[in-house]
């Protein structure tokens, strides 16, 4: 009945956790801001609806949006062009839309593990086969290029900065090693830089203007606080992006014309709500690797960026049971495993809530592990 590319396809740890949630639950689960999205944004969506911007758009997205866009993403690369940028639904249909463009039967993707729960189904439902590298914590999560293990099968490696599920950042000179395996070896890189810039310490390094032959993805969803929304884009050379368009296309014809009105407003309009943020999710993170330190059994790294932190444990437990227990205590956590194997012996947290509610939840969580001793 299914077809052979559904074999093996599961729902994710996320969703999973997600619809344990009672109606009360605190959700330290997903990586959802609780902020609305600014004011100035809403209220173009609205008046873009109100105005009859509700038909079919250009499948490469608005001109005026895409020329915005460039002008933000000059900030790492100076000779872009509204031709480097296609909308998409988010930077999940991104990245998915790149994936079936340049990804078939049998080619090998580089994935980080742990890494964001789509990349290994979104290569195998093109036909590729997802390898694992390991981020580990004593390297702060960051990839060490003696782990990426590259064969003559090797089409593509993906990687994530800031990262989800981590919070880790790659620093500059990792950036260029990276790139350098990805030029010796004729790699593509697909680079998902959709919390470029929810950055705490230091600063973000993008592979974007480093590299030609980059898959470069981004989202409004994270930095506006749109997830519903479904807004994101792509951006590549040319003659790549005509091909991606064509994918994009037959998954969905356009992005959404009244949202694209509404993220235009968010990169045109003040970013002070961006800043603001950015400065209340600092304090969070801070309050939630305390609150997490003083549990007896738990290490947690301080996330240099994103809005995660990826605590380990030394209970005699798995991740899954951990965060099953509690779940059932009405807290909703995200199992490690959820971002593959080298997650074992970890939780995903999302900070992207009150100070309230994280402090609670932490109250919560250290009264369950206390009973598993």
């Amino acid at each position: 009945m299914f077809a052979h590319r559904m074999k093996g396809i599961k729902m994710s740890g996320i969703r999973k956790m997600f619809d344990l949630a009672g109606a009360d639950a605190i959700h330290l689960g997903l990586g959802e801001p609780d902020f609305q999205p600014p004011e100035n944004v809403r209220n173009a969506l609205k008046k873009a609806v109100d105005d009859g911007y509700n038909k079919y758009g250009a499948t490469p997205g608005m001109p005026e949006l895409r020329d915005a866009i460039v002008e933000k993403e000059k900030r790492y690369r100076k000779d872009l062009t509204r031709g480097n940028v296609v909308v998409t639904a988010g930077g999940t249909e991104a990245l998915m839309a790149s994936v079936f463009t340049f990804i078939g039967e049998g080619d090998e993707v580089l994935i980080p593990d742990p890494g964001f729960v789509l990349y290994g189904p979104q290569v195998r439902l093109a036909g590729g086969v997802p390898v694992s590298y390991p981020l580990f914590e004593e390297n702060d999560f960051v990839p060490k290029t003696e782990d990426l293990k590259i064969t003559k099968k090797t089409k593509a490696i993906v990687v994530n900065s800031p990262s989800n599920p981590t919070g880790s950042v790659i620093d500059e000179n990792t950036v260029k090693a990276i790139i350098d395996i990805a030029e010796d070896n004729n790699l593509l890189i697909f680079s998902d830089e959709v919390c470029d810039e929810i950055v705490y310490e230091g600063k973000h390094h993008s592979f974007m203007g480093k590299y030609d032959n980059l898959i470069y993805v981004n989202s409004f969803s994270k930095i506006y606080a749109m997830t519903g929304w479904r807004i994101g884009y792509v951006m590549a050379k040319e003659e790549y992006l005509k091909e991606i368009a064509k994918m994009h296309y037959y998954t969905m014809a356009c992005p959404p014309t009244p949202i694209q009105y509404a993220a235009l407003e968010a990169l045109k309009g003040p970013q002070d709500y961006v800043k603001k943020n950015l400065e209340e999710y600092r304090k969070r993170r801070d309050v939630i690797v305390d609150e997490i330190n003083k549990i007896e059994g738990f290490r947690c790294l301080k996330p240099k960026g994103a809005f995660y932190a990826f605590p380990s444990f030394t209970f005699n437990i798995s991740s899954e049971e951990l965060a099953m227990r509690i779940a059932k205590a009405n807290v909703i956590v995200t199992p490690g495993t959820a971002f593959g194997p080298n997650g074992e012996k970890h939780l995903r947290l999302s900070y992207a809530n009150s100070l309230e509610n994280i402090k609670k939840g932490m109250e919560i969580i250290g009264k369950v592990v206390r009973d598993i001793k």
